[in-house]
């Protein structure tokens, strides 16, 4: 009872953290799983890569022996050498096996005669050495021959840098040699990423052995990731190839285009002909929940759930016995409250009727002009009253107290009455005041001024003058001119005397002979709601 809120909410609590403990336990346990296959996955995926490229080694290896003990190397016998291989499919995802020969500069002339009588297209070196390289190494022959590898004919190969490197490297260590992320020639406008292999073939001479050119293999990446994929399948797995280990590292194939961030992810260096990439395999699932760990949320939260509300029930009856002796109390409270009210609103209302009754009588000749007088700002202030109703006796608007007042002359298509003012809330008390002074000057002005005649205007414009202050304009025109020797009536009293008091703001009325203005300031106050229960619904 002390807490009836508080222990059901404790429970519920208590089985949703156990709840959430176990499930972290099971994804803890399921994620080291798919770590460990992932893991086993990426290892098993290295290994196909690294056995399609040794493959194209060894094929290289071979023909670079033969090559080398070969004074030249005619297009028939190396299209035989080619086709006697019999690329098996351990070869897959090359583009084929090409010969590039080291051409020096004064034997550019004589390679591009030789290219064009061997080659149906009339290749040509290119792009033409700037004599900035000792030579070049252009593409040769290309087996098999076909459209997209006759593309590849006459292209400098070493005036490509990233090219150039492996073919120094090759050099260098006389073994075969990838490239990092290159676009092949033979792709022509398509850009998709790929490497070659090279393989140097050197021949004897007096003074040691010379390059003699590069036997070679081009690879279009993804063919070749797929190729290796065929050996060791990824599963429901995504795999990534990339050029190198390092931060720049070029995206060379991928089976998985969306984003990997954030999803569980196992690396492998993949050594490819001597250089060395970095396999990436990735979770492509969206993370989220397993099937377990979610039955073991419903479970939890359903017995949470049954576990509250029984305790909720064990407690209902003695709550609502306790809930009926506040009521009890409350109803008390809220009588004691609305006589309160009550009497506060009589007295005010009754102070501004003596107020109204007071001025009238001195004003009136005889008891019909009192009569009249009395009832017309009776009506006025009931009209007033009939608004702060509506709103339950809080705000009120100040363009709805003026409309109440001029409603009889609003639609009189002989005047013209302009109201225009941003929309702007009074306290009760305000209303009345704003009511009874608008309600003199329309009197006045249907008596003698603006109303009473056709073509007269009355202008009422308000705005707020500053945080927390209205200023509303009554200016009459075009009605009959004002007398200036006058005798000052009610209406002016009633409003520089009453309704100033009640503002606390002076009022400035004025009669020029053009017609009547009057400058009211009325205090914008921030409405309070009428919290009979203050205090007291804290305890329900």
């Amino acid at each position: 009872m002390r807490y009836p809120r508080g222990v059901p909410l404790g429970i519920f609590a208590l089985i949703a953290g156990i709840t959430i403990l176990s499930i972290f336990a099971i994804e803890r346990s399921e994620n080291q799983q798919q770590q460990a296959e992932i893991g086993s996955r990426a290892i098993a995926i290295a290994s196909a890569l690294e056995r399609r490229a040794n493959a194209s080694s060894a094929y290289l290896r071979a023909g670079a022996a033969l090559l080398s003990t070969m004074e030249e190397v005619p297009a028939a016998d190396f299209r035989r050498f080619v086709s006697e291989l019999r690329l098996d499919a351990d070869y897959r995802g090359a583009e084929g096996i090409g010969w590039a020969e080291v051409v020096r500069p004064g034997e550019i002339a004589a390679f591009n005669e030789a290219l064009a009588a061997e080659s149906a297209t009339g290749a040509q070196l290119y792009p033409r050495p700037d004599g900035s390289q000792p030579f070049s190494v252009p593409v040769t022959y290309l087996q098999p021959d076909t459209v997209r590898n006759r593309r590849a004919l006459g292209y400098d190969m070493y005036a490509e840098p990233t090219r150039r490197a492996a073919m120094i490297e090759a050099e260098r260590t006389a073994r075969p040699t990838a490239t990092d992320a290159v676009v092949l020639r033979q792709e022509g406008e398509n850009e998709a990423p790929g490497f070659l292999v090279y393989m140097p073939v050197f021949e004897p001479g007096p003074g040691g052995r010379t390059l003699k050119g590069f036997i070679y293999s081009p690879f279009n990446a993804r063919d070749f990731l797929q190729s290796a994929l065929e050996l060791e399948d990824a599963g429901a797995f995504g795999v990534r190839l990339y050029d190198s280990e390092s931060a720049d590292r070029t995206l060379l194939a991928s089976t998985f285009d969306g984003d990997v961030d954030n999803r569980d992810t196992a690396t492998q260096t993949v050594v490819l002909a001597n250089n060395r990439t970095l396999l990436a395999v990735s979770t492509v699932e969206e993370p989220g929940l397993s099937g377990l760990s979610m039955a073991t949320l419903i479970f939890g939260l359903l017995v949470a759930s049954l576990l509250t509300l029984l305790v909720r029930m064990l407690t209902q009856q003695a709550q609502e016995d306790e809930k009926a002796l506040i009521w009890f109390e409350e109803q008390a409270s809220i009588r004691n409250s609305l006589t309160r009210e009550l009497n506060h609103r009589v007295k005010n209302t009754l102070a501004n009727v003596l107020s109204i009754i007071a001025l009238t009588r001195r004003r009136a000749d005889n008891i019909e002009d009192f009569a009249d007088g009395l009832d017309g700002r009776i009506r006025a202030l009931s009209a007033t009253h009939d608004l702060l109703t509506q709103s339950d006796w809080g705000s009120t608007p100040v363009r709805a107290v003026i409309d109440a007042e001029l409603l009889p002359y609003a639609h009189d298509a002989d005047h013209v009455v302009d109201l225009q003012g941003p929309d702007v809330e009074l306290a009760p008390n305000d209303a009345l005041s704003l009511g009874l002074a608008v309600h003199e000057l329309a009197t006045n002005a249907g008596k003698y001024g603006a109303l009473s005649t056709p073509g007269g205007k009355v202008s009422v414009h308000w705005e707020l003058a500053e945080e927390g202050l209205v200023r509303v304009e009554w200016v009459e025109s075009g009605g009959p001119p004002v007398k200036q020797e006058r005798i000052r009536g009610f209406g002016t009293d009633l409003i520089e005397r009453i309704v100033a008091h009640e503002l606390r703001h002076p009022v400035e009325l004025e009669f020029p002979v053009e017609g009547a203005r009057c400058v009211l300031l009325i205090p914008v106050r921030r409405p309070s709601e009428f919290m009979i229960r203050a205090g007291r619904t804290e305890t329900s």
